[in-house]
């Protein structure tokens, strides 16, 4: 998860991306909730306690992921002023924004995997 992370910071200053949009904001905050939220069921999980929530919520975040890539890019493909390029480096960025929040939800499926064979 950290390392594609770290990619897009690297793709963003790659690409020259001198404005952040709005959907990739609302990404971040989505993935910075999600980690902190596993983050939570990692503690949990230590501390043999319930991790039911925690998941849930890791998986509710990445269904709300995919809405706002789906979002970003019906506005990415029907803003008439963006250059191919454009298109091309934002498509990239929100397919690895995206990525970066299924390994998230993958993590807490392997937690959740652990928890079904301890029980």
């Amino acid at each position: 998860m950290v390392d594609l992370a770290e990619e897009v910071s690297d793709k963003i200053d790659l690409y020259g991306v001198r404005s952040i949009t709005d959907s990739a904001k609302s990404f971040g905050q989505c993935l910075a909730k999600a980690g902190t939220v596993l983050a939570t069921a990692l503690e949990r999980f230590s501390a043999s306690e319930d991790l039911v929530p925690a998941l849930e919520e890791i998986h509710r975040l990445e269904n709300e992921g995919d809405a706002i890539t789906r979002h970003a890019l019906q506005k990415l493909f029907d803003l008439n002023h963006q250059t191919a390029a454009d298109l091309i480096k934002w498509k990239d960025l929100y397919a690895l924004l995206e990525a970066t929040l299924d390994e998230c939800e993958s993590a807490a499926e392997i937690l959740e995997s652990i928890i079904i064979k301890k029980a």
